[in-house]
């Protein structure tokens, strides 16, 4: 990898405009994942630590079975380097893995829990997996997928451990465990009371192996290191997560915001996170009010499917002040219609896995431009200790206020690299940056604006069309729940654009002529959609990204 010499990291004139409080630079309070999870234990050991469905872990109740789960390990043989893939819900054992993983210096693998076995197969292959933790529903899947692997046991664990009478209103009946498996509800009996040394990580080694597509090719697994899971102190210094907050896990803790966003963000401040095994905004409304939720970190498909749902009207959501959004463009028309309906704002801010925490943030208490020229809502400033520019796609030399190009990023949150692919590492992290892949301008001031992925740019006719030019436009129409443009071939103009939308209730009736006339009437003749389908859903990420790979098939 080269250095980073043609580029001033020290260059962040932006930090002028940061609020009273937060700082320019800061040093992270902890070195590694174990210390992150010490300060609950230390600051509030008796309280709430994690609050699930109606049900409540103290700091030192989950403390005691993380260091049973790491005695456990390290009776199986599990060495520091060793990969442990987790492949679980938003469910208490998530975390408690997770911190006992890192008491043995193991690494954790996050394994989507939608994967099907040939997928999963392929991170366990990619990373040398040794040991699969996993729901009782998907330990089919974990055997099929280990096979002829790396993997020499399974653990499994039921999404109603820790459940109340409450939680099956959502989960359904509890379903017996595979006979003859270990469970990690045995192991917590078995080694209870048992304690460990735990392994101090230094800051360079890695803790998460993240799987993403990443700028370029099949998925990979980033390097998150345990310094890059320190950084997540970012939602404390810039979103103002502080220890009387309630954060809300409604992110999945396979990926990178679920881990930074939601464990950190709430370990650092000792305060109390509210799970509920998987998002549905039903039941985000539901424990919001009920456990005065006031902090949380969503996709906007996220806050789209909250806006949408019966039971908004009826739910009081008062407690949650500190709203803040990622992972996907944001239209400044929704941003608009979510204030409008709920009173609350939401903070843009943007970041890759690759970066592990947002490299820019809109920091709590102020509000996003919008760019005259593109109409695109900023996805903030650069965060602290972060160098960001935007730069040219091909030569990489910065580029002014006001042109277009890529963002680059340095600095502590941004990742080792890639597992095992070194062509793949030197490529993304060119010259000691960041390259994302995505195409931006940025203002005077030091507001960052993201237009589009460079790979989803449309040509029609030798003009250039992003995808989120025509996307906030139709987000502007009342009828319009989600969104999602791509560009197809056409013979005259070489390619044309084809938006898709799904509907929002009481709009059944709306045509596609429709939705296409209003585009027409806001813009230029090349940019609106020749052809509009209307789908019952938009695909999506599990994550809440918008998949337009899957709309091109």
């Amino acid at each position: 990898m080269s250095d980073a010499s043609r580029y001033d990291l020290n260059d962040r004139p932006w930090t002028a405009l940061y609020p009273a409080g937060i700082p320019a630079t800061y040093v992270a309070r902890t070195r590694n994942g174990v210390e992150v999870f010490q300060v609950g234990v230390d600051e509030r050991p008796d309280g709430p630590a994690i609050y699930f469905f109606d049900q409540t872990l103290t700091h030192r109740e989950l403390d005691d079975m993380a260091h049973a789960l790491a005695a456990a390990f390290l009776d199986r043989g599990i060495k520091p380097g060793d990969r442990i893939g987790l492949y679980l819900q938003n469910d208490p054992q998530f975390v408690i893995a997770l911190h006992a993983l890192w008491m043995v210096g193991a690494i954790g693998v996050m394994h989507n829990p939608m994967l099907k076995a040939r997928e999963l197969k392929y991170q366990i292959d990619d990373t040398g997996t040794t040991m699969v933790i996993c729901l009782g529903g998907l330990y089919d899947t974990a055997v099929e997928g280990s096979k002829d692997s790396t993997v020499t046991s399974i653990l499994v664990t039921s999404e109603h451990f820790f459940a109340g009478p409450k939680a099956e209103e959502f989960l359904g009946a509890r379903a017996p465990l595979p006979d003859g498996v270990p469970t990690l509800e045995d192991v917590f009996t078995e080694y209870a009371g048992r304690r460990v040394e735990p392994h101090q990580a230094a800051l360079g080694d890695t803790a998460l192996l993240c799987y993403t597509s990443g700028t370029t090719g099949p998925p990979k697994g980033a390097m998150i290191t345990h310094g890059n899971v320190a950084y997540g102190e970012i939602y404390l210094q810039a979103a103002t997560v502080a220890p009387d907050d309630v954060v809300m896990a409604g992110a999945p803790m396979f990926h990178v915001t679920g881990i930074t966003g939601h464990i950190v963000a709430a370990r650092l401040n000792a305060a109390p996170m509210v799970m509920f095994h998987r998002f549905e905004p039903g039941e985000f409304l539901r424990w919001l009010e009920y456990w005065r939720g006031s902090f949380s970190i969503l996709a906007l498909t996220a806050y789209i499917a909250i806006l949408n749902h019966p039971d908004l009207p009826t739910r009081d959501i008062s407690s949650l002040t500190k709203v803040y959004t990622g992972g996907a463009p944001v239209s400044p028309a929704m941003v608009a219609r979510f204030e409008e309906v709920t009173g609350k704002y939401i903070h843009n801010c943007y970041g890759m896995t690759e970066t592990s925490s947002p490299t820019h943030i809109v920091p709590f208490g102020m509000r996003a431009p919008v760019d005259p020229e593109s109409g695109a809502i900023s996805v903030g400033l650069p965060s602290p200790n972060v160098y960001s520019a935007v730069a040219d796609l091909v030569s990489g030399d910065l580029l002014g206020a006001g042109e277009v190009g890529e963002i680059i990023s340095a600095g502590p949150n941004v990742v080792a690299g890639y597992w095992g692919k070194p062509e793949e590492t030197a490529h993304a992290l060119a010259d000691g940056v960041m390259h994302t892949g995505d195409v931006a301008t940025r203002n005077d001031d030091g507001w960052f604006f993201v237009l589009d992925r460079a790979k989803d740019l449309i040509i029609v006719s030798g003009y250039k069309v992003w995808p989120r030019d025509v996307e906030d436009v139709l987000y502007e129409h009342p009828a319009v729940r989600e969104a999602a443009v791509i560009g197809v071939p056409d013979e005259y103009r070489g390619e044309t654009v084809h938006a898709f939308v799904s509907l929002r209730p009481g709009f059944e009736g709306t045509t596609p002529d429709e939705l296409i006339e209003h585009c027409k009437k806001l813009l230029s003749a090349y940019k609106y959609p020749r052809k509009l389908e209307i789908l019952p859903e938009i695909p999506k990420t599990t994550t809440g990204k918008i998949m337009r790979r899957e709309l091109r098939t």
